[in-house]
Formats: C-alpha cells, sequence, structure tokens
C-alpha cells in the first residue's frame, strides 16, 4: 500500500488536475486541488506532506486504518481535493521549510526518545536538564495540534555562545519547522505559518525597531493558544480590503541576547542560559555533511511517530501542579504530557517552581507589593469596614517614602490599587476609602506580590529581595 503517483505535469504546476482534461472546464475548475501542508480528516486519517530532494518532488504520505501511503492527491469530498506543494515552491527546495521524505520505523518510543537525544548531545552542548526537555520539546512539536496550549523554547546568550547551533540542531528535527532571522520582514512569517502550520525557529530574535517588535510579539503572543489568529487586512485584485485570519499557533524556538519588555510573553518560555561552561569535548566546530542525512532519517521516524501517536495525544489534567500559578501549569502540563519519565517531570516541575519564586521575588521590589504589604498590615488592625486611601498613603510614606523619589498621595495610591491591582474604592464621606469587602482579592495579591510567608508574616519585614533577574526566565543549568 506504499506508492507514489507522480507526472511531469504534477512537479510543474502549483495545482494538481484531478480528473481528464477532457471534461468540460466549468467542471475541471471545480475540482481543482488545494496545495495541502497537513490535514487531520474526519475519518481519523492523517495527511501530511513530503519532500524527497534526491528526486525533487513532493506527494502526501497518507495514514489510513494503521497503514500509510504516498499519493499525489487525496480526495475530502464536496469537490474538495488536495494535493501537495510544488517542489518547485521556493520554501520547500531552498530548503527553509524542513519536511520528511517518507514514513520510516523507528522501533519502539523508547528507542526513538534514545535517537533524538543522541542526536542533540552529539551537536550540541547544553545542560543535561535542557536536553532531555528540547528531546521531548522535539516530540510535543510532531502531535502540537492535539493541544489548546504551548510552551516555548529560548537560547539566550551573548554571540558565539551556541544559540545558533542549538536552532540548527534542535529545530531540524521539528515538525515542518522553518528557520527565519531577525533580519527577515513579520509579513512573510504570518503566511508561512498559515500555510505550513509548523514550527518557527527564529535567529537573533532581538528587534531594532518598534513595529517590528510589536508585529513579532503578536505572533509570540497569540502564538501558544489554539483559537487566537492574528487579524491583518489584505486587499482583493478589485482593491477592496478584506481581513484576513492567519493562524499563527504552533511551537517556536528562538535565539536572542535579552528578553522582551512584554512580561506575559516573557512567562511562556523555557530558557536555556548558553555560553555559561566551556564546550564539551567532542561537540564538532562544524556541522558535518552527514547531519542532513541525520535530520532526515530522524524526521521520517518522527512523521511515523506522529502517523501512530496523533489521535492518542491530549493534555493530562492529572500533572496540573495546584503549588504552581496557572500560567505555568498552562505550558507546563502539555510537555509534561508527552514525557513518560516520572523523573524527568519531577525535574522539570523544580524549574517551575524555582521560576515562580523568581517571579515572586520580582513582583516583590515593585510599588504594588510594597502598597499591598501595608494595606495587610492595615487591614489586620482595623476595626471597621473600610480603609481611608490617605491612611494608606501616610504609613506607605512612614515605610517606604525613603525609596522614592516622587510625592507619595492618596491619588497615586489610589490609582495603584484601582488600575494596577484591579480593587474597587469608593468615595465615603468625602474621602475615598478601600472597603474590607476586597479581601478576598487581597489574600490572592498578597501571595502573588509574596507579601506573606507560611506563618502570615508580610515577607518585606523579613527580606526585601530586589529585581531577581527576568520574568520568565528558567535555568536549566545543572
Amino acid at each position: 500500500m506504499r506508492h507514489v503517483l507522480t507526472s511531469p505535469l504534477m512537479a510543474r504546476s502549483p495545482y494538481r488536475m484531478c480528473m481528464s482534461l477532457d471534461a468540460p472546464r466549468t467542471e475541471r475548475v471545480k475540482r481543482l486541488a488545494r496545495p495541502t501542508a497537513s490535514a487531520v480528516c474526519d475519518d481519523g486519517s492523517l495527511i501530511e506532506l513530503v519532500y524527497d530532494r534526491i528526486d525533487r518532488t513532493t506527494a502526501l504520505a497518507v495514514f489510513r486504518d494503521g497503514a500509510w501511503s504516498l499519493e499525489a492527491s487525496v480526495d475530502l469530498g464536496r469537490n474538495d481535493r488536495c494535493c501537495p506543494f510544488s517542489p518547485n515552491n521556493n520554501l520547500i527546495k531552498n530548503e527553509v521549510v524542513l519536511l520528511p521524505s517518507r514514513p520510516e520505523e523507528y522501533g519502539s518510543h523508547d528507542e526513538l526518545l534514545a535517537e533524538i537525544s543522541c542526536f542533540i548531545h552529539r551537536y550540541l552542548d547544553v545542560s543535561p536538564l535542557f536536553e532531555k526537555v528540547a528531546t521531548y520539546y522535539v516530540l510535543l512539536t510532531w502531535v502540537y495540534d492535539a493541544f489548546n496550549e504551548l510552551p516555548y523554547l529560548r537560547l539566550r546568550g551573548d554571540f558565539g555562545s551556541g544559540k545558533t547551533r542549538a536552532l540548527l540542531t534542535i529545530g531540524s528535527l521539528c515538525y515542518k519547522a522553518f528557520f527565519a532571522s531577525g533580519a527577515s520582514t513579520v509579513s512573510p512569517l504570518f503566511h508561512i505559518l498559515d500555510a505550513f502550520r509548523g514550527t518557527l525557529i527564529i535567529d537573533e530574535a532581538d528587534f531594532r525597531f518598534s513595529d517590528e517588535k510589536a508585529e513579532i510579539v503578536k505572533i509570540l503572543n497569540n502564538g501558544n493558544v489554539k483559537g487566537l489568529p492574528v487579524l491583518r487586512t489584505m486587499q482583493t485584485q478589485q482593491r477592496e480590503f478584506n481581513p484576513r485570519a492567519f493562524q499563527v499557533f504552533g511551537p517556536k524556538i528562538i535565539a536572542a541576547r535579552g528578553s522582551f519588555e512584554d512580561r506575559a510573553l516573557e512567562s511562556r518560555f523555557f530558557t536555556e542560559e548558553m555560553g555559561q561552561r566551556r564546550l564539551r569535548d567532542g561537540i564538532p566546530i562544524n556541522l558535518p555533511d552527514t547531519y542532513k542525512e541525520e535530520a532526515l532519517t530522524l524526521r521520517n521516524k518522527l512523521l511515523l511517530y506522529r502517523f501512530r501517536t496523533r489521535h492518542k495525544a491530549k493534555a493530562n489534567p492529572t500533572l496540573v501542579d495546584p503549588n504552581l500559578e496557572p500560567r505555568l501549569n498552562q505550558i507546563l502540563v502539555p510537555l509534561l504530557s508527552v514525557i513518560d519519565s516520572e523523573a524527568t517531570r519531577e525535574e522539570l516541575r523544580a524549574v517551575a517552581s524555582g521560576y515562580q519564586q523568581a517571579l515572586v521575588a520580582e513582583r516583590a521590589s515593585t510599588p504594588e507589593a510594597d502598597v499591598l504589604e501595608v494595606v495587610r498590615d492595615l487591614v489586620d488592625d482595623c476595626d471597621g469596614t473600610s480603609i481611608a486611601t490617605g491612611i494608606i498613603a501616610a504609613r506607605f510614606v512612614e515605610r517606604h517614602g525613603a525609596n522614592y523619589d516622587r510625592p507619595i498621595t492618596p491619588r497615586w495610591i489610589g490609582n495603584l490599587l484601582r488600575r494596577r491591582l484591579r480593587l474597587v474604592t469608593f468615595k465615603s464621606h468625602g474621602v475615598y476609602v478601600l472597603p474590607l469587602s476586597e479581601r478576598p482579592k487581597l489574600e490572592i495579591l498578597w501571595e502573588k506580590y509574596g507579601t506573606t510567608n507560611d506563618a502570615g508574616t508580610p515577607t518585606s519585614d523579613l527580606v526585601r529581595p530586589g529585581r531577581q533577574g527576568d520574568v520568565g526566565t528558567s535555568s536549566f543549568d545543572a
């Protein structure tokens, strides 16, 4: 059941005619096939684009009823047929998008994991835990569309620290990986992501201009949750404006020297700090000629892995850690769901826990944390039903005024409470007050900003931590 149907016509044309050329033209137009990179069909069959770079041909690998075949087109019903992209497509023939060539047997799940791990270890020097994370992340990319949320990987370090090598090594194994540099314009990224639905690999993701940064942040912010396309205005041939939704959901791996200013985006990354150790002996300075063939063989095996496991892959809700914040669990659970080693799961949970502590430490050095600390003391001593913002401001000046070079006024305190902490205040007898009915919100905020410890003592009365690194980074150093 394994065969390839090709013809000179199919190799030349971006669209494949799927019926006789003797048929009436109106009927042929209805049956024009649309180029397809992948599809999950209603009957459970899976379709994937493959490319043979030796013969320079493309085909569709189709998985039905436990067996696979290579086909020139697939009839999806209702005058809908799909076909492969042309092998002359610039993205494919120039290997901007990396595709498998055909499914290959991989043996057991453990054998496949070992091959991926050995490949990464052979060409890349990273911490042992990140090597494990990267191995499982490769697996996750091949079934990512079975999940609703995804984490990202990031390699961070100065030039010469091995970031680009890490992208090439890990990215060459990922599902329909396509590579871009920070010098690329953003528009092609929208189109490629929407057409191929693969893994975005970005090198030098430090953007100089704010508009470029804003565009890439849209892709990264919207791209880790399914169902949040980016809307962009397109123009038809008749010069009519026609907004279009670009699907940007998918795995992403980036290399950068610094961090993003957007803290929400920072929380989506598992980050490896590069260049913090001497290069391990045995790592080739230049990639050998065999590197591409090894990566292709693994992609072929991973294609069969996708065929066999895609319909079984799903987020395991029992892996949610109640000690972690919802955002951390959101990005952690999909990765944990493809990890079968409980020891590795615990290591990754420890990384996430360390990140959460760093996140709390950073929040604890903000004005919001200082005002929450003051409010907590006042709430504990309050006999009434509300606390005036003027009283909060006075206590704030007494305790933290020396740390600020601006006037601490009731109005400024009220703005912090309302706009930054989303607490309700109202005017009573001519002054603004914070009602004690907000206590349920306050208790969540006290924990979030690290203003309490297990004994219930304000953290700031013990140690006021400084800024502890960048939000969203997780050190994978052993």
